[in-house]
């Protein structure tokens, strides 16, 4: 049973992260809820966050707002990319210029750090910067920060508060905080169906192809999840009869890394998942899930969208080790898209999912299914 169904276009089905002008006050994101004046603010730091979506992982998306004693937005930033100034140096570079800030708020959707990495600590900053109130949207669970940058404030005299927003500022970082919390990659299994529940038919032969049950604009959503994600992965087999590319060519952002296994060395050399212009790592003495996750941790890899086939999907579900599915199911039957192949076609059986939980969207004639597990 499905709790939700709507349809949407391709347009309000894949959001729009577009930079809005600075607002005085700014739009209510969150409208069917009654907000304070500290959400408000947070929402916006939120509506900045996600402008660094593609670009600043493995860090967090964090945004930042500084509102002066009447209310008046007067500086505005967010993490843009890895390795660069985080969230409130941007906002302090946009500002009005002034020797302190004693009587403005800084509304920040992660705890300000207190560790030098590329960046110096940012809690220092605002001591410099004499910021008369720092409002957080959630602590920092990385155990470099874990509520020293706020301590740093406090101590120099700073007013602080936490937990603004907060469900919603974990949602945004959720594979980041899967990374600081489980030590793990959030993992994203995906695959798409027929109406009657096949992913595709037998092969045994590369040349060829798989079913085509993705249409052009849900192809395009796909290399956006791509783009979402550091890691992407596939089997063996899939690898061999598919040759993919495994690359984000339909949507901006980043290629993620590509990972594989191949326990027996059937991978040539010039198979494509190899190719030179994307990372990737085979898995051939261990390929068993749990150490894939803990070797990808080690690299700093907060998230992993795992594409197939289904002796893999299958094998990562029995284990339990997964966060979402996402299942897009095509309007055609396996017969109806192998009617013109030799027949009789024998069918790759989808991977059997829990859909009580499922929330489901349309897009054309596709629905695309979405569980969280719980």
């Amino acid at each position: 049973m499905v709790n939700r169904e709507k349809s949407c276009t391709f347009a309000n089905c894949i959001k729009n992260y577009g930079a809005k002008k600075r607002l005085n006050k700014p739009k209510n994101i969150y409208s069917k809820y009654k907000m304070t004046q500290d959400e408000q603010y947070m929402a916006r730091c939120l509506q900045l966050a996600k402008l660094g979506a593609y670009y600043v992982a493995p860090n967090p998306m964090v945004g930042a707002v500084l509102v002066d004693s009447k209310g008046k937005i007067i500086g505005e930033g967010w993490h843009q990319r890895y390795g660069g100034p985080h969230a409130e140096v941007n906002c302090f570079a946009s500002a009005e210029k002034r020797e302190d800030y004693s009587d403005c708020t800084l509304y920040v959707s992660l705890e300000p750090c207190s560790h030098w990495g590329k960046t110096p600590p940012c809690a220092l900053l605002l001591t410099e910067k004499k910021v008369g109130r720092v409002v957080a949207g959630m602590l920092d669970p990385n155990p470099q920060v874990s509520g020293k940058g706020m301590s740093i404030l406090r101590e120099a005299g700073i007013k602080t508060e936490t937990g603004v927003l907060e469900k919603e500022c974990r949602e945004l970082n959720k594979r980041f905080l899967c990374l600081m919390e489980k030590n793990r990659p959030y993992v994203i299994l995906k695959w798409a169906q027929t109406s009657d529940g096949y992913l595709d038919r037998r092969r045994e032969e590369k040349g060829n192809g798989p079913v085509v049950i993705s249409s052009k604009l849900t192809k395009q959503l796909v290399h956006k999840k791509r783009a979402e994600n550091m890691a992407i992965m596939v089997g063996t087999r899939t690898a061999l009869l598919d040759d993919p590319k495994l690359k984000t060519t339909h949507w901006s952002g980043r290629n993620p890394l590509r990972v594989v296994t191949d326990r027996h060395h059937r991978l040539t050399a010039n198979a494509q998942i190899l190719s030179p212009d994307a990372e990737t790592i085979v898995y051939s003495e261990r390929t068993d899930w749990p150490y894939i996750l803990n070797d990808l941790a080690a690299r700093h890899i907060h998230s992993i969208l795992v594409e197939g086939g289904s002796e893999w999907l299958n094998h990562i579900l029995s284990t339990g080790i997964w966060d979402e599915i996402h299942i897009e199911e095509g309007p055609h039957t396996l017969a109806e898209l192998t009617a013109d192949q030799p027949q009789p076609v024998v069918g790759v059986a989808a991977p059997k999912a829990d859909m009580n939980q499922a929330i489901c969207t349309r897009m054309e004639n596709q629905l695309l299914y979405e569980i969280r597990k719980q």
